[in-house]
């Protein structure tokens, strides 16, 4: 989103903001039930749609701040696998699997495949196809 566009919405729309602020402070004083929080969400949900914004331009500005997320934690795990690996513990299992930890990853697999499941710091990032740092971390904990 462009803060340009904004600065120009509230500088155009500063008296209606004000009014709609202070109607919130009084539903919010007065109104002491769930009917508070429907108006209070009609009201912003009017403001937005006042001011232009289409619920397609937050879903993207929503799935752009994910995808950003995501990506920086995975580049975490990665960066942990290649500083962790030293420590890491692996375990073969009897039906085949494997699982390596480390101070804040576990990784399990199954020998042979491509994909290994990856979990930093208690939360699951899914499964990940094998590449050069995984494979890296995969020989550096096997015994």
């Amino acid at each position: 989103m462009d803060t340009q566009v904004w600065l120009q919405f509230l500088e155009k729309n500063w008296l209606v903001i004000i009014i709609a602020l202070v109607v919130l402070f009084m539903i919010l004083g007065f109104i002491k039930t769930v009917v508070k929080w429907a108006l209070v969400a009609v009201i912003v949900i009017g403001l937005i749609v006042y001011s232009g914004i289409s619920l397609d331009q937050l879903n993207n500005v929503v799935s752009t701040v994910k995808d950003e997320a995501i990506d920086t934690v995975k580049t975490q795990a990665l960066n942990a696998m290649k500083d962790e690996a030293k420590e890491a513990k692996f375990t073969q299992n009897p039906d085949g699997t494997f699982t390596i930890k480390s101070t804040n990853l576990e990784m399990t697999g199954k020998t042979g495949e491509n994909k290994v499941r990856v979990t930093y710091r208690g939360v699951s990032l899914g499964e990940w196809k094998m590449n050069d740092t995984i494979d890296a971390f995969i020989k550096e904990a096997t015994p």
